[in-house]
């Protein structure tokens, strides 16, 4: 981080971020962090409140003169994916993000790296901290728990922000403005199993889909990428009539919000044909590497030596398979007005047999709320279908665009003059809090701008450096012409 501090422009900023960095901030387990940016905001001399849930706001007056200026509040969330590669030996509840520069990017050492919102809140703090910026009155409100919930989003109170304008720091392209976001809810099946001993002469075997990429189940959805846990349940579909072996366990996916890179089952199997049953495994992985060719060139479907337990009933493991291939998953419908984008959407996000009981996780995203109701009730019945009970939880609203606002249209001057083009303008198929925030300020004006980043809620999270400055450069000259 040395010589990222010593870039005049950036170097509250990175500073902020490497401070940040060292303390865990893992969603629903972030109110260190969260104190933390509270504390920061109290060092400087501003006024803080932090309401029941966690939700931080901070507000700093207006420069000399520019009292009669509209308020601003720039918004981001102080938590972040944890998600690391198989080997890594790291502890989000305790251990710091290895941050590692590379060329131009900032990464971190086999983590996700938390640029997905750390950033954002970084640079709001930089922004508070800057002696030279002149500014209207400024607040910064630091929500909790985006990433699995939008709880803090959810639980602001209407009359506690005082500002006309809203900068949401949460996008991931620089020069791009977001004005619009699609909301979402959770689908949550279930099935109590009946257990029982392995079968005599059988040995345990762990079957693994891995090496996949992963990757934001709304920013990526549309990218080709694979979902380890179709994968697997396809697999053992096409493998289970053959060698008849009984399944003890199934696990895949770590967060409801990202396309799963990784899945298992633990299954018993006659020990003689272990050799056919590895060989049916590789042909398998030869299949899946030509379906997905350049999109999952590291995909990897193996056999290890499992680990004994109970094994599901012939009828639940039946089920369990069936519904993870009649589940939905992956695009749904595509926008009739806005080129690319995604309009609704499914992530098969997690799956687990822990404790008796068989768990799968869907995360269904839309701008159309009708639409977006319409898929709930198709997952409804597939768990009808497939004998699993269904729950929806953590339902949000979209955020509709609206191009012709004064922000938009102040961004957008700013911009070019900042950088000598005019922003692109594009809504995402993503959750954002604008949408929630949005709900309790009406007559708020919004936009979410941020750097480049790629490949976020996976180990290979990475930021531009250089993008971080121009955002930077942005968001200052923007606080100085409201």
């Amino acid at each position: 981080m040395e010589n990222l501090l010593a870039d005049a422009e950036t170097r509250l900023l990175w500073r902020y971020f490497a401070e940040l960095s060292r303390i865990p901030r893992g969603s629903r387990a972030e109110a260190a962090a969260a104190a933390w940016v509270a504390g920061q905001g109290r060092a400087l001399g501003c006024e803080v409140e932090q309401d029941a849930v966690g939700n931080v706001l901070i507000r700093k007056p207006a420069s000399p003169g520019r009292e009669g200026r509209p308020g601003v509040a720039l918004q981001a969330h102080v938590d972040m994916v944890c998600e690391q590669n198989e080997g890594t030996n790291h502890d989000f509840t305790r251990d710091p993000i290895r941050l590692v520069r590379d060329g131009d990017m900032l990464r971190a050492s086999g983590t996700t790296l938390g640029a997905d919102n750390g950033i954002g809140v970084c640079a709001a703090l930089a922004a508070l901290a800057c002696g030279g910026l002149k500014h209207g009155p400024l607040e910064v409100l630091v929500t909790i728990d985006e990433e699995t919930g939008l709880t803090g989003a959810g639980a602001i109170r209407p009359g506690w922000m005082k500002a006309r304008y809203l900068l949401n720091l949460d996008s991931e392209a620089e020069g791009i403005l977001t004005i619009g976001c699609a909301g979402g809810v959770d689908s949550i099946a279930t099935r109590a199993l009946d257990l029982g001993p392995a079968p005599a002469g059988a040995r345990p075997y762990r079957l693994k889909v891995s090496g996949l990429r992963g990757g934001h189940s709304g920013i990526d959805i549309n990218a080709g990428r694979g979902d380890a846990i179709r994968i697997l349940a396809q697999v053992l579909d096409g493998l289970g009539p053959e060698f008849e072996f009984r399944l003890a366990a199934l696990k895949g996916g770590n967060k409801r919000n990202a396309i799963p890179r990784e899945a298992s089952a633990q299954l018993y199997l006659d020990p003689a044909r272990e050799a056919e049953f590895r060989a049916a495994a590789a042909r398998q992985e030869a299949h899946w590497r030509a379906a997905l060719g350049a999109f999952e060139p590291r995909l990897a479907i193996t056999v290890e030596p499992g680990q004994p337990g109970p094994v599901l009933s012939p009828a639940d493991a039946r089920a369990l398979v069936r519904f993870l291939l009649i589940a939905p998953h992956g695009v749904e419908a595509m926008s009739p007005d806005l080129p690319g984008l995604v309009q609704t959407s499914v992530n098969l996000g997690v799956v687990d047999t822990a404790d008796g009981v068989a768990t799968v996780n869907l995360l269904t995203r839309s701008s159309i709320e009708a639409s977006k109701a319409a898929l709930a009730r198709r997952i409804d019945a597939a768990c009808a279908a497939a004998g699993f009970g269904h729950a929806l939880a953590g339902g949000y609203p979209g955020w509709k665009p609206e191009p012709g606002s004064g922000l938009v249209r102040l961004m957008n001057e700013v911009h070019t003059a900042v950088a000598g083009r005019p922003m692109a303008v594009q809504a995402i198929h993503a959750g954002l809090e604008c949408g929630l925030i949005g709900e309790k300020y009406p007559d708020m004006e919004m936009v979410s701008i941020g750097p480049d980043m790629w490949d976020v809620h996976t180990p290979d999270e990475h930021v531009s450096i250089p993008s971080v400055a121009g955002f930077w450069k942005l968001l200052v000259a923007v606080l100085e012409a409201v």
